[in-house]
């Protein structure tokens, strides 16, 4: 038996670690996104294991970026977009916002119409209804609820994420193979092989990610009072709880990430489904958690339909979010989702035209379950040169002070850079 005293010690230690996880653990959250769980679906699908690697090396070097995003939102306590205007032309920060709005307004449409698509394996309901609904309910959610609530939301709907760590437990796996795939990178110089893997490059390292974790920094510091006059007093152990924050949220990513590459391998490709057409086939790789059941084709839908709603709702206010904080932070407008609607009519404007722009895309024809592939590697190609922005403001003395980047984040940020370049340019190559 634990003493009473040692075991409210170690409650109050677990109480104080998760009381750390904030804007890292959603962002973390986030990136698994239906786009991710999509796109790595496929890669396991397609490739088997031949792109489980890439789960394992992407660590570092995400944990690096958003790692520097946050750290640029904590010192500065303004968002990316706010920084390049302050430092940089107007034609700079014009790229830079029309990127980021371009590329996530596209994603929050594919991901409403995997929301529809999973829904509809549940009930008989129109896929137009279906997106309208789910459209309806983000905005309310994002524009009526109080962050502190809403960030409490989003902390519950990364749960969603356990379906693919417990198929990989129960699956029986080759382990010696799935090891060594792990470990030893596997490369093709193809166009199917370049173009999932900068898909998978794009929804692991993601330009939304950059925007919403800065800025949700930035949020973090006002509710707990660390704003004085317009800018933050922070110092070395606040930098350190992001860290652990942003650290924990990025493993939990990457993991869900190999997790879901592995169970495509091994139940999809390993069963001959090398192309998921639509959202059935995608639930099939969830069939072995349930294949005691009766009905296992029926609960592994429901499983996987919950998941990628639940990350939908997750994911989408993020993408629409980081858009508003760019736009407004370019147009000096009020940027808060702890404002009130009427005090903030830009920022909550953009929220919903992106919004309702993304839902029109999935009334053009698109599959959703391909639309989501498509949109992963538009941000792999997107977010090459706001990691180039984003290296040379983490390493900015005159912008970072004392909190600029050390050499070990030089080296990563930089190698990230150019591996996400290389991709891009070897798949254009490849065209």
């Amino acid at each position: 038996m634990v003493p009473k005293r040692k075991l409210k010690f170690r409650l109050r230690k677990i109480k104080k670690f998760f009381s750390l996880l904030g804007p890292g653990l959603t962002t973390g959250a986030a990136d698994d996104d239906p786009s991710g769980i999509a796109t790595y679906s496929q890669t396991g699908a397609q490739f088997g294991y031949g792109q489980l690697w890439t789960a394992l090396y992407m660590l570092p070097f995400m944990t690096a970026v958003q790692e520097a995003c946050a750290r640029i939102g904590l010192v500065t306590g303004k968002g990316i977009a706010a920084v390049v205007k302050e430092h940089y032309s107007r034609k700079v920060l014009y790229a830079v916002v029309g990127l980021v709005v371009v590329a996530n307004t596209i994603n929050i449409g594919a991901d409403i119409g995997a929301m529809a698509a999973a829904a509809q394996l549940l009930v008989p309901i129109p896929f137009v209804i279906l997106t309208l609904l789910f459209t309806a309910t983000i905005l309310i959610l994002e524009i009526f609820t109080n962050y502190k609530i809403y960030s409490r939301i989003l902390k519950w709907l990364a749960l969603t994420l356990l379906a693919y760590p417990i198929t990989v437990f129960i699956v029986d796996q080759p382990w010696s193979t799935v090891l060594r795939a792990t470990v030893v990178p596997h490369f093709e110089f193809s166009f199917d092989f370049l173009f999932i893997i900068t898909g998978v490059f794009g929804t692991t390292i993601t330009p939304y990610m950059f925007f919403w974790q800065a800025s949700q920094e930035v949020e973090e510091e006002k509710a707990k009072g660390l704003m004085r006059d317009g800018k933050p007093r922070i110092g070395w152990p606040h930098i350190h709880a992001m860290r652990k924050d942003n650290n924990v949220g990025m493993v939990i990513s990457e993991f869900t990430t190999w997790c879901i590459l592995l169970v495509g391998g091994t139940v999809l490709h390993s069963s001959g489904v090398t192309d998921i057409k639509n959202a059935a086939d995608a639930a099939k790789a969830l069939e072995p958690l349930v294949h005691s059941f009766p009905n296992a084709g029926y609960l592994a839908k429901l499983i996987f339909s919950i998941g990628i709603i639940g990350l939908g709702l997750l994911a989408v206010p993020v993408l629409s979010g980081s858009a508003a904080y760019a736009v407004s932070e370019a147009f000096d407008w009020n940027a808060s989702l702890n404002l009130k609607l009427k005090k903030a009519h830009g920022f909550y404007g953009v929220i919903t035209i992106a919004t309702m722009v993304g839902l029109t895309i999935n009334f053009i024809g698109i599959d959703p379950l391909k639309a989501l592939v498509y949109t992963a590697v538009l941000n792999g190609v997107a977010a090459v040169p706001l990691l180039f922005l984003i290296v040379k403001i983490a390493a900015s003395d005159k912008i970072m002070g004392q909190y600029k980047s050390g050499l070990l984040s030089k080296i990563l940020l930089w190698t990230t850079f150019v591996i996400m370049g290389t991709a891009a340019v070897a798949l254009f190559f490849t065209l």
